[in-house]
């Protein structure tokens, strides 16, 4: 039987070698040879159907140990058990989606109380150096912080200020996931956008996230990224296949996994729930500042500099003092007691 090398049974299956090799070692779909002093891996031209079931199945976000499962099925049961797969995810999905419904209302009935602690705030959005025109939006008020990135062309300018304008009416917390989704369903197709953002209600806050802008908390003199990169280079180091100097500087760190807009399923967004204590400061940021200045500078400034709209233009400054390579947007936040 004629075998394919792992190039040309890539293209057959329309996937990557480097998958191929992430199918191999995780046991899911094993060359049919391997060179003995090369280490190349060849493949029959049967396992094309098996190689395309398994990225199927990766795409809907089926762990791997059930990936192995499903993907030893006969082909008559395999659809019954993706049906039976997705029916538990919804249902897992729904019940989460009351949970925090039910936790927001709580809180936002708890804690009404908004004269003990107040925001100074400065945001800054700037195209850059190099880019045409600015896709970056950045918003804040009392009531929100929030920075979105928007891509897919031209449209991406339009993503992004649906997205943070959706927020700017101040949505209850409890009917923050909603109007995530809302932004969601109506740019699927057209444009994506990612999108970090805190709602505040008295002292509590709720943060959320998706993509790859970010918040980072500075609080007694400690600066901690809130966020985590839904970015395939972020992925690659949690899975322990790229070390964090080769995403720094990787092709594809821009890539992302996660976005509003962008898949035909809804997409699922981190939310996180904090306490505001007077002296915290927050910085959200797009990637055009946080891929740029590095995190000791944006340390340094946030710390040396008390005023947030001073802190926010320089911000900005270290990013054109780098290049600029990317839209750029923050905002600076600081909560003290009134």
């Amino acid at each position: 039987m004629r075998l394919l090398t792992i190039g040309a049974f890539a293209r057959e299956a329309s996937l990557t070698p480097r998958a191929l090799r992430l199918y191999d070692e995780s046991g899911l779909l094993a060359p049919a040879a391997v060179d003995p002093d090369s280490g190349y891996r060849f493949y029959e031209p049967a396992q094309v159907e098996r190689a395309r079931l398994i990225a199927g199945l990766r795409r809907i976000g089926m762990p791997l140990p059930e990936i192995k499962t499903v993907a030893a099925l006969p082909p008559a049961s395999v659809a019954a058990a993706v049906n039976a797969y997705w029916q538990a995810e919804t249902a897992r999905s729904e019940t989460r989606a009351r949970q925090v419904a039910l936790l927001l209302s709580d809180l936002s009935r708890g804690d009404t109380t908004m004269s003990e602690i107040t925001i100074r705030y400065a945001t800054r959005c700037a195209t850059g150096s190099v880019r045409e025109t600015n896709q970056d939006a950045a918003f804040a008020s009392a009531d929100v912080l929030a920075v979105a990135d928007g891509g897919g062309g031209p449209a991406g300018a339009a993503a992004s200020a649906a997205a943070v304008a959706a927020l700017s009416g101040t949505p209850s917390l409890a009917t923050l996931a909603a109007t995530i989704d809302e932004v969601d369903r109506a740019w699927r197709g057209k444009a994506i956008t990612t999108l970090t953002a805190i709602v505040r209600k008295g002292t509590q806050l709720a943060l959320v996230h998706i993509g790859d802008t970010r918040a980072y908390l500075l609080r007694n003199g400690e600066l901690s990224q809130l966020t985590h990169d839904h970015t395939w280079v972020q992925q690659e180091v949690d899975h322990g296949k790229l070390a964090l100097a080769e995403a720094a500087a990787h092709p594809q760190r821009a890539l992302l996994v996660r976005a509003l807009g962008g898949g035909p399923q809804p997409v699922e967004a981190d939310l996180a729930l904090r306490t505001a204590l007077p002296g915290d400061r927050y910085l959200l940021c797009s990637d055009g500042l946080s891929a740029i200045v590095d995190r000791l500078s944006l340390h340094e400034t946030l710390t040396a500099v008390p005023d947030p709209d001073t802190a926010a233009q320089r911000l900005l400054d270290l990013a054109l003092e780098a290049g600029a390579p990317d839209n750029i947007a923050c905002v600076v936040a600081d909560f003290v007691l009134a």
